[in-house]
């Protein structure tokens, strides 16, 4: 069976080795400047190769968004570092500027081209044009349904087709927005959204300013402008019979949690769905730990239906059901313990597990210690403590606990 690459989001030198430790068959990092994203989730050149290093050791690849909007500085901009980006190693470099294509066909010939959703590519036509331009991999506009995905898929099949199977998602067509631009001089097509799509707003008649109209039934405001989020996860068969040759998750600015608890999900339904393709289902177990990472609510987006808007959340702005604790950062199998880096205020006795990529392992918090040794009622985020433990577990496993309402 047609087994697609596992595409995950790596913000940071962090995110990418949890992507690596947790299943990712490929990830996707940002070049500084370039990557339509703020500069928390790009990465330096020394970080990127680092990571390259890394992933190759793990024969997973690794692809460079510079997929910005370029201006003529931005291209000067990349015409200093693409020489370097291949240097480096990476396996693909995200592009969506046809002058930003063509200056990096000019410096790295022989480095594999992706075109980004945000070039909105929506037909046979379009893909057969870019083809033409060197690029090897299309990924789609969020727009399409699967069954135009499988068509496009079908008329062109040697062209490489990804698209989005999870994560945030904009009400903009393919997130080209300018209300934070407007808002907030914050441009989204810098790389630089401050999210006004997320905040409350409140809808009045002009001859009566203080007699809002509240659409909705409860004391929050109306979200009309925030879409749900996709998750594609209940659908994978329909998703790989497209012949799709990758599925991408959105979140380059999200936590290593969510990294890891996500790319283990899809991991693991990935793998079970090519064992077992005539017995497969979607367990309730992965939708379960999709509902542990922050969220706003889950829609199928466009999958299943065409020109169609995305469905908002009228009365939520996040959900998850745990929150980030820990990170592990070596095991010490003398002492039977394992050092953690808070990633959140932890109280004894509190309910913690730890996430590895094939289980779960619920831990014994009763004795928190400090790294002299000292027992501690309680560790704040970003000290060090131990944790009992008689197994073995790799650096950069994830610790979460439970503790976060519904808004």
């Amino acid at each position: 069976m047609h087994k697609p690459e596992l595409l995950i989001p790596a913000g940071n030198l962090e995110k990418l080795r949890t992507a690596l430790l947790y299943g990712a068959d490929a990830v996707y990092i940002g070049a500084a400047g370039l990557s339509l994203r703020g500069a928390s989730a790009e990465m330096t050149i020394d970080d990127i190769a680092d990571g390259v290093a890394e992933a190759h050791r793990r024969s997973v690849r690794v692809y460079a968004a510079l997929n910005t909007f370029a201006r003529d500085a931005d291209l000067q901009y990349a015409a200093a570092i693409v020489p370097d980006l291949a240097a480096a190693g990476i396996d693909a470099a995200i592009v969506s500027d046809p002058g930003m294509l063509r200056l990096i066909r000019g410096l790295a010939p022989n480095l594999e081209l992706h075109l980004s959703t945000q070039a909105n590519t929506m037909n046979v036509e379009a893909v057969r044009f870019w083809r033409e331009q060197g690029v090897q991999r299309i990924i789609l506009a969020r727009e399409l349904s699967l069954r135009e995905v499988r068509q496009l898929a079908a008329a062109v099949p040697e062209v490489e087709l990804e698209m989005f199977v999870h994560g945030a998602m904009c009400v903009s067509y393919s997130g080209r927005c300018y209300l934070s631009a407007s808002l907030n001089r914050r441009s989204a097509n810098q790389g630089d959204c401050s999210q006004p799509c997320r905040w409350e707003y409140r809808l009045y008649e002009k001859t009566r300013p203080a007699d809002p109209l509240i659409l909705e039934e409860d004391e929050k405001f109306s979200y009309l402008l925030s879409s749900k989020d996709l998750c594609l996860m209940e659908h994978l068969p329909e998703i790989v019979a497209t012949g799709v040759a990758a599925l991408k998750i959105e979140g380059r600015m999200k936590s290593s949690y969510y990294v890891a608890v996500v790319t283990r999900a899809y991991r693991q339904a990935l793998d079970a769905l090519a064992q077992n393709p005539e017995n497969y289902y979607c367990a309730t177990g992965w939708l379960k730990e999709l509902q542990s990472v922050s969220h706003r609510g889950y829609t199928t987006g466009f999958a299943f239906c065409e020109e169609k808007i995305n469905e908002t959340s009228p009365a939520v702005k996040y959900i998850q059901s745990h929150e980030p604790a820990g990170i592990v950062l070596e095991y010490d199998a003398r002492q039977k313990q394992v050092l953690i880096e808070a990633r959140n205020h932890l109280q004894a006795d509190e309910e913690v597990e730890l996430l590895l990529p094939g289980e779960d392992i619920v831990m014994d918090t009763a004795i928190l210690s400090a790294r002299s040794g000292e027992h501690i009622k309680e560790v704040h985020s970003g000290n060090l403590f131990y944790l009992p433990l008689d197994k073995d577990v790799p650096p950069g496993a994830l610790l979460r606990k439970k503790g976060i309402p519904p808004l």
